[in-house]
């Protein structure tokens, strides 16, 4: 059996994909919609659009739901018949209920969420989230973040740390193991059988953050199999500032806070500690010790931004809008 290798064009594109002859084609009562929440969207953007051009199952229509009309441009969106743009207010905006409106919108069996910065590494990321499906059991897939070409060196370990080369079926049975790595799923790239999705009622919101480790959480508690996709790949990563980093930690701890009936069991500080430790180890090996301070500065505002997080109600208000990454969250919630 032949081989054919698929090259994605772009200034981060560094990865070659081998995809045999024979590959996996699309059921023909399977269909598809992408789903992508933009603001002000840039370069990045353009390029997830290419790579959705490009893909070996690509979807049946993409929906935009775009926050102000004023930084769109239609020019995006030039060659791309099936792409809807939706335009919303920021007031209208929140990370639950956008994305829940555009999969009401959505008549597919399958919806694929992506970030606006999430650019495809090659041409079958469609293709490979959508192949756990073929388990009637899993009702969310969720892919692989691989550093950009800036991405500092602390953080592309931390993207290894979190999206391994192996691929894995996680259930009710791995939180023993895996605690609250079990509920792990990002909307930067992931996948969701409607069916599954409308029983656990959607997205939920008003949220601040973290709709999707809510969504899996509730479909592992429901007897659903959450799927991490490591052949699915798309170039994700930041390079936060310290302060970034603890409001980027308040939010995901105010979004724990707020579901108990998901995280209560599973705490989160285990995990960051693996981190931590694990992260030493790689800065050891490398022979990078001199990076220590970052790391312990780092994670040091990574936790006091979580516990601050965790105790939210009990802090001023002012304290609140001055941690948050999503002030407008809190303006709308009272």
């Amino acid at each position: 059996m032949g081989e054919k290798r698929e090259v994605l064009e772009g200034p981060s594109f560094s990865f070659v994909h081998k995809k045999l002859v024979k590959s996996t084609k699309r059921r023909k009562d399977m269909s598809v919609t992408v789903i992508i929440p933009t603001y002000k969207p840039g370069d990045k953007f353009l390029r997830l659009m290419e790579g959705l051009k490009k893909q070996t199952l690509p979807p049946d229509k993409i929906l935009i739901m775009n926050t102000e009309k004023k930084f769109w441009k239609d020019s995006v969106l030039r060659g791309m018949e099936q792409a809807e743009v939706i335009h919303i207010s920021k007031e209208e905006f929140d990370h639950g209920r956008t994305r829940a409106q555009a999969a009401e919108m959505a008549d597919s069996e399958f919806l694929i969420y992506f970030t606006q910065d999430a650019v495809p590494a090659d041409t079958c990321t469609i293709e490979n989230l959508l192949k756990p499906f073929r388990d009637p059991e899993v009702g969310a897939v969720y892919g692989r973040q691989l550093p950009d070409k800036d991405c500092r060196l602390i953080e592309r370990y931390t993207r290894s740390f979190n999206y391994p080369e192996k691929s894995r079926r996680k259930t009710r049975k791995d939180i023993p193991i895996l605690g609250i790595k079990t509920f792990f799923c990002s909307n930067v790239c992931a996948a969701y059988r409607k069916e599954a999705y409308e029983k656990m009622g959607g997205f939920t919101f008003p949220t601040i953050f973290n709709e999707d480790m809510i969504m899996a959480g509730n479909m592992i508690k429901a007897g659903y199999a959450v799927f991490y996709a490591a052949d699915a790949q798309v170039i994700h990563s930041h390079n936060y500032t310290w302060l970034q980093q603890f409001k980027r930690n308040f939010d995901l701890a105010v979004s724990q806070a707020d579901h108990p009936e998901i995280f209560k069991d599973v705490p989160s500080e285990e995990e960051g500690i693996r981190l931590v430790k694990s992260t030493c180890c790689y800065l050891i090996k490398k022979g990078r010790p001199w990076l220590f301070p970052q790391l312990v500065f780092s994670s040091g505002f990574k936790f006091l931004g979580y516990r601050m997080g965790k105790n939210y109600r009990k802090l001023p208000r002012r304290l609140v809008m001055k941690f948050t990454m999503n002030p407008d969250y809190w303006k709308k919630k009272n």
